[in-house]
């Protein structure tokens, strides 16, 4: 039985059997008659090991030497499955962003797991390997193949070394063609229309997506700690960034009331909570997109980061100069070399306010005509 551990939860557990961690893959408890064990179960390929009993050890101690023994190489006589590596993989990948973290993984168990999981990895080819995405979209094939490729060079590594080469290695993977949709000012108004409409969570997201320029997943993450209402600033923290650098940027008047308007609950600091848990940012895109479509059929098809070009579109056509332009979304790195970065410490908030106040004017000309 999977569960999601805590101090609380494994103290009341009392039916005997064997519960994993929803957290930690392959980490769990045995709940016996008169004593609870932790251990770890590293598939067939693995024995399983116990490694202390609860209370005697903590939960917190438990999981940090789960995850020690789960990322031990296996002997050179074994033979590891598909599956048993991947889980150790899911461990090795934890210090990377929680969005990585989601996209390799949803990668995996939807196109590889199923029809590998028993596979040997020395036994594994080419072709089977690719056989998993040929029915599958050319976008959605080449990232599931990107994913698989650092999947695969990570078990080639030594000390691990599960098998002996990468099956994919040297496969050109053609990147995804370059974008360039940008919304003219009639259909960008009717998605800000029908955004409202929609309204909370997804529709206000977008209409948070139109007025700021950010990706997706940092308004989906934002959290109440990091908006200043008084200086009307945001600051994204450098672990929700693409480019992993903190982002502060302001506000106007249309955020404001929007952010006012997000209903608050007391159980989360996060402004879009996910409706299966208050610990986790909104979800379900694709749903809510084909909802908000659904409200604009005179729009032609469109992505929401295509409205993130749109804004950066609009900043140039009402003369925001490009270094503050790129500032406002995070491509600070596109206008500021590391050495200028050491020496220019200035924060440029003062341009990128101006810069914004002039884009809600002409973003509240363009929604209020008829």
């Amino acid at each position: 039985m999977r569960m999601h551990f805590t101090d609380v939860a494994i103290s009341r557990l009392k039916t005997e059997g064997r519960y994993y961690d929803e957290t930690t893959p392959a980490f769990g408890i045995r709940v016996g008659k008169h004593r609870k064990s932790w251990f770890v179960d590293r598939g067939r390929e693995r024995s399983r090991k116990y490694f202390g009993r609860y209370p005697d050890k903590s939960l917190a101690d438990a999981r940090k030497e789960a995850k020690a023994l789960l990322t031990q190489p296996v002997t050179k006589n074994e033979r590891i499955s598909f599956q048993a590596a991947y889980e150790v993989w899911k461990i090795a990948i934890e210090p990377k962003k929680p969005r990585t973290q989601r996209d390799y993984k949803r990668l995996i168990e939807r196109h590889f797991l199923p029809k590998l999981k028993a596979k040997k990895l020395p036994d594994l080819t080419y072709e089977d390997i690719t056989a998993c995405v040929e029915d599958v979209p050319k976008g959605e094939a080449n990232h599931a193949l990107a994913v698989a490729r650092i999947f695969m060079r990570w078990c080639v590594r030594p000390p691990r070394r599960y098998m002996p080469h990468n099956p994919l290695e040297g496969v050109q993977i053609q990147p995804p063609k370059k974008r360039k949709r940008v919304l003219p000012d009639k259909e960008l108004k009717a998605v800000w229309k029908a955004a409202g409409a929609q309204g909370y969570p997804h529709g206000i997201v977008v209409q948070l997506l139109i007025l700021t320029g950010q990706r997706r997943g940092e308004i989906a993450n934002l959290r109440r700690p990091w908006i200043n209402a008084k200086d009307r600033t945001i600051t994204l923290p450098e672990w929700v960034t693409k480019n992993s650098k903190e982002h502060v940027f302001p506000y106007g008047d249309k955020v404001a009331a929007i952010l006012d308007s997000i209903p608050r609950l007391n159980s989360t600091d996060l402004l879009f909570p996910s409706r299966v848990s208050d610990e986790r940012p909104f979800s379900g895109w694709g749903k809510f997109k084909q909802k908000l479509d659904a409200l604009t059929d005179d729009v032609a098809h469109y992505t929401l980061h295509d409205l993130r070009r749109t804004h950066r579109t609009i900043h140039g056509q009402i003369g925001t100069p490009s270094w503050i332009g790129e500032r406002l979304i995070n491509h600070s790195a596109a206008v500021q070399t590391d050495v200028e970065a050491i020496y220019d410490r200035w924060t440029y908030l003062p341009e990128m306010r101006k810069a914004v106040e002039k884009y809600e004017t002409y973003l509240s000309g363009l929604i209020s005509q008829d």
